[in-house]
C-alpha cells in the first residue's frame, strides 16, 4: 500500500505541471498536464467508440499517456531539439514498484508511445485533437499565434473522426454549446 499511495500522490504532481508549449504562444497560464490528460482521455473515449475500438482501453491510455512528466516535465517542440528526455525510463520506474499493475500501467505507456496498433493511433489523435480544441480556444481569447497547433495537429491525424472533428472546431466557436441554455426569467 506504501507504494501505491506514493503513486497516487505523484499522479496528484500533474495538476502542478504546466504546459509549456503554450507559452510560445504567449499563453502566460497555460493549462496543467492534468487538465490536458482528462480531457485527452474523453476525446480518446469518444474517438475509439466511433472509430469501433475498444474506448475503455483508449481511455485508460490517454490516462496514463503523460506521467513521465512528473519526473521530467514538459518539453515544448522547441526545447526537443536540444533535449533528449527519457520519458521511457522515467515510466518504467514509476511503475515498477506496483508490481501487476505497474506492468499494465507500462504496457498502456509503451502501447500509446510505439503507435501500432489501431487503439494507439486513436489515443494519440485524441491526444492531438485535444490541443487543436485548447488552440481553437486560446486564439478565441486573443492568443493567435495559438492557430499554428490548430494546422499543425491538422497535419498528424489519421483517423476519419479525428479529421472529421478537427474540421468541425474549425468552424464553431467554443462557446457555442451553451447558447439556447441560459434561460432568463420572465419578467
Amino acid at each position: 500500500m506504501n507504494d501505491l499511495t506514493n503513486f497516487i500522490f505523484e499522479l496528484g504532481h500533474q495538476k502542478r505541471i504546466k504546459h509549456e508549449g503554450w507559452r510560445l504562444a504567449g499563453v502566460e497560464q497555460p493549462d496543467s498536464v492534468a487538465e490536458h490528460s482528462l480531457r485527452a482521455a474523453q476525446i480518446a473515449f469518444i474517438l475509439a467508440h466511433q472509430e469501433g475500438q475498444d474506448p475503455y482501453k483508449a481511455c485508460a491510455m490517454l490516462t496514463f499517456h503523460d506521467i513521465g512528466e512528473i519526473r521530467i516535465g514538459d518539453v515544448h517542440k522547441v526545447a526537443n531539439r536540444y533535449i533528449v528526455a527519457d520519458e521511457l525510463r522515467a515510466v518504467s520506474e514509476q511503475t515498477q514498484p506496483l508490481n501487476e499493475l505497474g506492468n499494465e500501467i507500462y504496457n498502456l505507456f509503451e502501447e500509446f508511445e510505439t503507435k501500432k496498433t489501431k487503439l494507439s493511433i486513436i489515443a494519440k489523435d485524441a491526444d492531438l485533437l485535444e490541443q487543436a480544441f485548447l488552440a481553437k480556444e486560446y486564439v478565441e481569447r486573443g492568443y493567435e499565434s495559438a492557430h499554428d497547433w490548430i494546422v499543425n495537429v491538422g497535419n498528424r491525424l489519421k483517423t476519419k473522426t479525428a479529421i472529421q472533428l478537427h474540421k468541425q472546431l474549425q468552424i464553431q466557436k467554443s462557446t457555442d454549446w451553451w447558447k439556447g441554455l441560459k434561460k432568463l426569467p420572465k419578467a
